[in-house]
């Protein structure tokens, strides 16, 4: 799909990090923009970046894991603008626990966004796909739909299933020839947010002295995560344009994901070890 100018273009999540970036970058390609968040003040600010593109751009407020929410919001999109040509399954939360600790409330928040959401913009923006002609769907992963992590038990549950979700449409779609295609995205460390706005629990505060100071694992974040929202941004929608069944966004995603195909068996031990570590301290 060759993203051009007049297209319609729905991001999910655009209130910040990626979301935004993408906004900002399909608005330089003369796109057509319907743009969500949970968050309408962040959404706003988005909204006046991007204006100064010159494209059409039309925001609401959406909470994804509310799906007649995302229903009404795609319908609403195809009213607005006639059309849909790019949908990007973008927002999402974080949640530090381990699984024993981890309450079923904050795992079903995590789920409800990172999961849900992915499957209600996906079956309710799929029939306007297909009534365009063509199109394409995003649907981000991330590493840690590649391999599992101490304390993101929800996040990974979340992150394999939408890698699983995503390749299995895929599938479908080329089986189907319709015209619609999708990506699996996978971000390694991208300078965003969701630290800041994550959740935690109590047993963060068993990891040591990065889980009992949520300044300083801002701090690390920071430092850890190298890839900027504006490159994530651009690496998918190169994606998209190539048509890649899955995409990378990082050299630490390259990294993880070749751990994760030559040595599954290895990392996890690994972890175990920087995990004892980590509590000495």
């Amino acid at each position: 799909m060759r993203i051009a100018p007049g297209q319609v273009a729905a991001v999910t999540g655009a209130g910040s990090g990626i979301g935004r970036a993408l906004a900002a970058s399909l608005a330089e390609r003369g796109c057509r923009l319907a743009l969500c968040d949970i968050d309408k003040a962040s959404l706003e600010e988005t909204a006046e970046l991007v204006r100064g593109h010159g494209p059409e751009v039309v925001c609401d407020g959406v909470d994804v894991a509310d799906r007649l929410a995302v229903e009404e919001w795609a319908e609403k999109v195809q009213r607005d603008h006639g059309a849909v040509n790019l949908v990007v399954n973008n927002a999402g939360v974080a949640l530090g626990a381990t699984v024993e600790s981890m309450s079923y409330e904050d795992f079903e928040w995590l789920m409800g966004v990172n999961f849900w959401g992915v499957v209600h913009g996906t079956k309710a923006f799929l029939p306007h796909l297909k009534a365009a002609g063509h199109g394409h769907i995003v649907n981000i992963s991330s590493v840690f739909g590649l391999i599992g992590v101490p304390t993101q038990s929800a996040y990974n549950a979340a992150k394999f299933a939408v890698r699983g979700f995503t390749e299995a449409l895929r599938v479908e779609l080329d089986a189907e020839r319709c015209g619609v295609s999708c990506t699996a995205v996978h971000p390694g460390g991208i300078r965003t947010n969701i630290v800041r706005n994550a959740r935690f629990d109590q047993s963060i505060e068993s990891f040591g002295r990065f889980g009992r100071d949520r300044d300083r694992m801002e701090r690390m974040a920071d430092l850890a995560f190298r890839t900027t929202p504006e490159r994530a941004a651009a690496v998918i929608l190169g994606a998209v344009e190539a048509n890649k069944r899955r995409v990378m966004v990082g050299a630490d995603a390259h990294l993880i994901n070749a751990v994760s195909k030559t040595a599954p068996r290895l990392y996890q031990p690994f972890l175990s070890i920087g995990v004892r570590l980590g509590k000495r301290l």
